[in-house]
């Protein structure tokens, strides 16, 4: 019986090979997502090593964070794309998880990020939630907590507003979109905490810092910012 499994699943492999959702590549046994080639060549930024890194400056004189990171480097056309296209456009909610496990891998390096008592995702209006079926940055919340143990809090920050893309506008129009578009559905369940804010990808920080300043409006004690790429 074994045997006729496992040539089943041989067979089905060799119809229906899983792929890297980086490279495109079949994956071996015992990988998943993402291979070990493009584990080993992600750009990795190291900013978990660098309270002055890229990111961070980016919300510098905006934003009162007591640490910003992201954990690769975003460029078109690069392994980074792929993952974060797969996640958000072709369903991989798994993927994001294991990106937030990764994530967390070097969250853990940094004791500023230690004493994080809540995680909440960076949310999508609810008409863009229904039509991909899921949040991706929740997705990566949700591997960050698996392996951290902070809880997540999927439903406290709301998005009011459904905006247009955001790839084509600069730091300021970003920002003005952004300002009235987010808020708190319980704010007495963040008042002196300290939050780990997540995303995707952080580009001009616009949109993180709408979340932010909100967050802060409601009496938090401590924000920090991890994503999973950076967009120079």
């Amino acid at each position: 019986m074994n045997l006729f499994y496992q040539l089943v699943t041989d067979l089905t492999g060799l119809l229906f090979p899983n792929l890297c959702c980086g490279c495109g590549q079949p994956l071996f046994k015992g990988e998943t997502q993402i291979c070990s080639s493009c584990l080993f060549q992600l750009p990795y930024t190291d900013h978990h090593e660098h309270a002055a890194n890229k990111a961070a400056k980016q919300l510098w004189g905006r934003l009162p964070c007591l640490a910003v990171m992201s954990m690769c480097y975003f460029k078109k056309g690069s392994r980074v794309q792929n993952l974060i296209h797969h996640l958000k456009y072709k369903g991989r909610q798994e993927l994001g998880v294991k990106l937030g496990g990764l994530l967390a891998e070097k969250i853990k390096l940094n004791p500023d990020y230690a004493q994080a008592d809540l995680i909440i995702p960076v949310p999508l209006h609810p008409a863009r939630a229904r039509t991909r079926g899921y949040n991706q940055s929740l997705c990566i919340a949700n591997g960050i907590s698996a392996m951290l143990n902070i809880p997540v809090q999927p439903k406290l920050l709301l998005r009011s507003v459904n905006t247009s893309s955001q790839t084509r506008k600069g730091r300021f129009t970003r920002f003005e979109n952004m300002q009235t578009v987010f808020f708190l559905s319980n704010p007495s369940t963040i008042q002196g905490k300290h939050i780990l804010l997540v995303d995707d990808v952080m580009t001009t920080g616009a949109t993180l810092e709408a979340c932010g300043i909100e967050l802060f409006k409601c009496g938090i004690h401590k924000l920090s910012i991890a994503t999973i790429a950076f967009a120079e």
